[in-house]
């Protein structure tokens, strides 16, 4: 697993354009900035990994565009050792991601063949994450409460039962809509019974799966 001086050089492109584009926590910024994006990807695809754009990754699954893991990272405004559960495995990059913000990661995807190949990657990097195979719209009841939440998929709604698992005082970050196009939210819990929402831009995810589609 090489992480070449042209990779760093690369990656280092990559961090001052997003930079640019107005990510500002320069602890997500330095967090990108040491994860070797490239060995994320399939091998068709190596060329292009600090390009600012999503690729394929098997299973009709994508890794996501880098400014997107910026930008949820950064709304997310993780502190030290605070629990965060992503919903959406995926590559594990966005996991990798959140690792180095000194969260305690757990993650859930519901990709059989992606659970079990991110399972055995991530901690060869040196990634460490408590892994789930399982529905994310479910959540991990077992582990929860959690201080912050990701969605890493695009959910036709706010799926109730992670809300119910953030703390009070949590965040949740979730792309939301089932067009080509979702409408990135903020859910900020104030209380057991009350939340705020605010939306922040439209980005293109993969529709995150369902059992079923309703709005439990």
């Amino acid at each position: 697993m090489v992480d070449s001086f042209r990779h760093q050089g690369l990656r280092k492109q990559l961090i001052e354009h997003l930079a640019s584009k107005g990510i500002t926590n320069l602890k997500v910024l330095n967090a990108m900035n040491k994860i070797p994006r490239h060995l994320f990807m399939d091998n068709a695809f190596v060329n292009f990994s600090y390009q600012d754009k999503a690729f394929p990754i098997g299973a009709g699954q994508t890794i996501s565009q880098p400014y997107t893991v910026a930008f949820q990272s950064q709304l997310l405004e993780i502190k030290p050792y605070e629990k965060v559960l992503e919903v959406g495995t995926g590559s594990g990059y966005q996991a990798a991601v959140l690792s180095l913000l000194d969260a305690e990661v757990f993650t859930i995807e519901r990709q059989r063949e992606l659970f079990l190949k991110t399972k055995k990657f991530l901690p060869t990097l040196g990634y460490n994450c408590m892994f789930v195979y399982g529905d994310g719209y479910k959540g991990m009841p077992k582990f929860a409460p959690f201080d912050k939440i990701i969605i890493t998929c695009g959910a036709p709604f706010i799926p109730k039962d992670l809300v119910a698992q953030l703390k009070v005082g949590g965040r949740m970050v979730a792309p939301i809509g089932d067009g080509d196009l979702q409408v990135m939210h903020l859910i900020e819990k104030i209380s057991e019974t009350e939340t705020r929402i605010t939306t922040h831009g439209e980005f293109s995810f993969v529709p995150m799966l369902n059992d079923k589609n309703n709005g439990n």
